[in-house]
């Protein structure tokens, strides 16, 4: 795509520069994992370990769909259909959550008790928040078909998808580390807990077929 723009650079870097460009362009949008982050990094709750997550679940399907992620899909057509449900399903569910919590806050100090969570389920649902949503696969057969456009250096393009990724995930920590501040107040995870739902219920209904 944009290997035409660099004729003077090696295959390779022009590969890498056109994945990191495309990568930043589908990656960042501020979708239900972003959300997620968001929350889990402004409560201070296990917020290396989701970003880590996250990267190697980016890593892993970024370069396997540059390995033929489309012979998958061909294989099991119904997946797409089923992944798309599961959105729903998990999307749902959690906006359920979040309007619950802006209805009516947990009692104590803290507003934000319900993002510290155990380790164990934050990272759960970092995979759930990635894994069930069709974007994410959609993205990948994108990135995908566009990486076999660069042949022998297509993993390269790949390599600079995941950089995409990278830099966008760090982007979203230091974000809500900067914001963390701002949500002393208990009122401000109100109005922060009342978005997330209806950001999750208008991407639940999105995906309705």
């Amino acid at each position: 795509m944009f290997a035409a723009a660099l004729p003077s650079v090696s295959p390779l870097v022009a590969a890498w520069t056109s994945g990191t460009l495309t990568g930043l362009g589908m990656f960042a949008v501020v979708g239900a994992q972003s959300t997620f982050i968001l929350r889990q990094g402004i409560a201070r709750a296990h917020l290396s370990a989701i970003l880590l997550v996250c990267a190697l679940i980016d890593a892993f399907f970024i370069f396997g769909s540059v390995s033929g992620l489309q012979a998958l899909t061909a294989w099991l057509p119904g997946l797409a259909g089923i992944v798309q449900w599961c959105g729903v399903v998990f999307l749902t569910w959690y906006g359920l959550q979040s309007a619950r919590r802006a209805w009516k806050p947990a009692a104590g100090p803290r507003a934000d008790q319900a993002a510290v969570s155990s380790r164990r389920a934050a990272l759960l649902g970092a995979v759930g928040f990635t894994l069930l949503n069709p974007h994410f696969w959609l993205d990948m057969m994108v990135l995908g078909s566009i990486a076999h456009g660069f042949a022998d250096a297509r993993f390269g393009f790949a390599a600079g998808a995941l950089t995409a990724s990278v830099l966008w995930l760090t982007a979203l920590g230091l974000g809500s580390r900067l914001c963390a501040p701002l949500f002393r107040d208990p009122r401000a995870w109100r109005w922060l807990d009342g978005s997330i739902a209806a950001v999750m219920f208008l991407l639940a209904w999105r995906l309705l077929p």
